[in-house]
């Protein structure tokens, strides 16, 4: 894939396939001197079991083919590294984006391969490998044998949960990022066309109806809408980033399902420091997100908090999950780029570190084991 956007998109919508542009030589990463850190010591076993626990998704450089899976015990804190290396033996892939839980099994989206490696949750080792992507990115089930995958080309995958394959897609130009299921509905943020500059983009949230797998509504949204969730009132959030380019200003947007409109659009002030990885807890009423720094946000807040809850305070903050057991805030740091990256576990009510523990490189997703409750 030939990339022609700036350098610092990386750094700004966490789009880990363009690091092309600045993984190609080593040096790309040393403009400035990097950032030493002691690596600490890990089990380099893999774990008995894989319940009670957070998975660290380990994007790797890109074209590298060193993405990862990190597993952390809640209990224990003991952390294993490449648990899935260790368990099948091979590598996972280039680029891990994103992993969802869905029973008893895994599901790792491996953008830059093209594929998702299914695992169980038992044992960790592999299931299936699915192919026939065009660089997926998130996946979203739709009930006991369908899910939804979303992908930076050509359109939205269908996948048969039951024989673990691609059974058909819904064609988009698009690119497609998160997915929230409504009713008989999913809505799908969709960016617009990826070689397109910002303002050629149709930022815009798709609407998809899941009993017919078709697109039958769509409802603008800023520049591209990289994050989506919802909260305990059914009301979706949008967070839009302003565009790679800083066309715009970032914005955070309340959507009414059932009316397929905006409720309230939140501005950011200035483009510097650009949000990213829109979370929200468990309990659906208080908003995650990054902009160097994490902030908290209650959903009935009238204006976007001036300040962070946890200051990055020199770290690369990169990634960015909520467990949704204990409602902790888990942010990982990349460091360079290059190292391996950390992982910052803080407590939801006074932002303080509860855990601190190494990853793989380019710590960019997490995934618990917990299962949430119902709003």
């Amino acid at each position: 894939m030939t990339v022609n956007q700036p350098q610092n998109i990386f750094f700004r919508i966490f789009s880990p396939f363009i690091l092309l542009m600045i993984v190609a030589s080593v040096t790309s990463c040393h403009k400035s001197p990097i950032r030493e850190t002691t690596v600490d010591p890990v089990d380099p076993t893999p774990p008995t079991s894989f319940k009670n626990g957070t998975f660290v998704v380990n994007e790797g450089n890109f074209n590298w083919g060193n993405a990862t899976i990190t597993f952390f015990n809640d209990s224990s804190q003991a952390v294993s590294q490449d648990v899935f290396n260790k368990v099948n033996g091979r590598l996972l892939g280039d680029v891990a984006q994103s992993m969802q839980i869905s029973g008893n099994r895994g599901y790792i989206i491996v953008n830059n391969s093209n594929t998702v490696e299914v695992v169980s949750m038992k044992d960790f080792s592999s299931l299936k490998t699915i192919t026939g992507f065009h660089s997926p990115r998130y996946i979203s089930f739709i009930d006991s044998s369908k899910a939804y995958v979303t992908n930076l080309l050509h359109d939205i995958s269908v996948i048969d949960l039951n024989n673990l394959t691609v059974k058909k897609s819904i064609p988009t130009r698009s690119w497609t990022e998160g997915m929230i299921k409504y009713k008989n509905l999913v809505f799908v943020s969709s960016i617009g066309v990826y070689s397109d500059p910002s303002s050629k983009r149709d930022a815009q949230v798709l609407v998809i109806d899941t009993k017919t797998d078709e697109i039958v509504d769509s409802i603008k949204t800023g520049v591209e809408p990289i994050g989506i969730v919802m909260d305990k009132k059914d009301k979706i959030w949008v967070l839009c980033s302003g565009g790679y380019d800083n066309f715009a200003a970032p914005t955070l947007m309340r959507i009414n399902p059932d009316l397929l409109s905006v409720e309230k659009i939140f501005s950011f002030t200035g483009t510097q420091e650009t949000p990213s990885r829109l979370c929200i807890n468990n309990g659906g009423d208080t908003l995650y997100f990054l902009k160097n720094g994490v902030y908290q946000m209650s959903v009935n807040a009238t204006a976007i908090p001036a300040q962070p809850f946890i200051a990055a305070s020199g770290r690369v903050f990169y990634g960015l999950g909520i467990d949704p057991g204990n409602g902790n805030i888990f942010v990982s740091d990349a460091v360079d780029f290059v190292q391996p990256g950390y992982v910052y576990q803080f407590s939801q009510v006074t932002g303080s570190q509860c855990s601190r523990f190494v990853a793989g490189r380019i710590p960019g997703s997490f995934c618990f084991t917990d299962t949430p409750a119902k709003k």
